[in-house]
């Protein structure tokens, strides 16, 4: 990664109630989840991970006083995840990681621009594969935020030690999925809220309300537009909310199948397939074939 080029994207943050229900949910949508992984702060995840080195990231509270206790000590992640819930519930899409090989950098950018939410967090946890085979991963994140917005927010993630595991297994879909392509935000004023990607993601230039990153885009669109494009409903947003994940897949007819036989509620949208939100499905998924 060069100094003038965007970060990439690393993975998204999808709160939920429950890991049990966003398992069973992600499922059912034709998704491999990785074994529970916990956090030392209170959070724990159950990653959906993809080829193209993206993944998902559902997130729920695992340990209440520990979490309690992080947020004292100044934790942005999961003080962020907090405000989400209290502001919109417990099943969402709160933030968008992307990938930087030096974070302390970024955090000093997000800083000058006024735009820093906080301290920066260092941490590791274990990462087991499908086959149980565990080994140690490593992070360190700076945060990126609005100051008059807590339903979104953006974060750089720098992957200090990556662990020696086969993910090959926790990558092969049923529904075709091979990765992310487009991350679809809602705003009543798109045009005020590319800056904040912008600056989160080190991109130069922005292409309309959008940032073109290496690996995906991210796109900011009004609630008219967001039902226009997808048929879904799309409500107020004064200031930014993640709303939609597009995803590659190599065959629309997989992905079809696979919903079709679970009986999960979708519609066409053009060539693309559009499933609603529902609990433990933080986000609107749209399917969409890049052979």
């Amino acid at each position: 990664m060069t100094k003038t080029s965007p970060h990439p994207l690393d993975h998204l943050v999808l709160p939920t109630a429950s890991l049990d229900v966003a398992r069973a949910r992600l499922t059912a949508l034709g998704f491999v989840v990785a074994p529970v992984g916990v956090h030392p702060f209170g959070t724990e995840n159950a990653c959906v991970f993809f080829a193209d080195g993206t993944y998902l990231e559902p997130l729920a509270i695992g340990n209440e006083q520990v979490a309690d206790r992080a947020i004292g000590e100044g934790n942005v992640f999961v003080g962020r995840d907090r405000l989400y819930r209290q502001n919109l519930g417990e099943e969402g899409f709160s933030a968008v990681a992307l990938g930087t090989g030096n974070a302390d950098a970024d955090h000093a950018r997000y800083f000058e621009a006024g735009l820093s939410a906080g301290n920066m967090l260092s941490f590791s946890r274990t990462f087991a594969d499908a086959s149980g085979k565990s080994d140690l991963a490593s992070f360190r994140l700076t945060f990126c935020a609005s100051k008059e917005a807590d339903d979104a927010f953006l974060f750089a993630c720098q992957r200090i030690n990556a662990p020696s595991i086969d993910r090959t297994a926790l990558q092969a879909h049923g529904n075709g999925v091979t990765g992310i392509v487009e991350i679809v935000a809602v705003s009543d004023r798109p045009s005020a809220q590319i800056g904040l990607i912008a600056t989160a993601a080190s991109a130069g230039a922005t292409d309309g309300d959008a940032v073109r990153l290496p690996n995906a885009m991210l796109s900011v669109l009004s609630p008219q537009d967001y039902s226009a494009r997808f048929g879904l409903p799309a409500g107020p947003s004064p200031d930014m909310r993640f709303a939609a994940v597009v995803f590659s897949v190599r065959d629309n007819a997989a992905a079809k199948r696979v919903l079709a036989n679970n009986a999960i509620e979708h519609n066409m949208s053009g060539n693309d397939i559009a499933v609603p939100t529902a609990p433990g499905q933080g986000a609107a998924f749209i399917f969409r074939e890049i052979p």
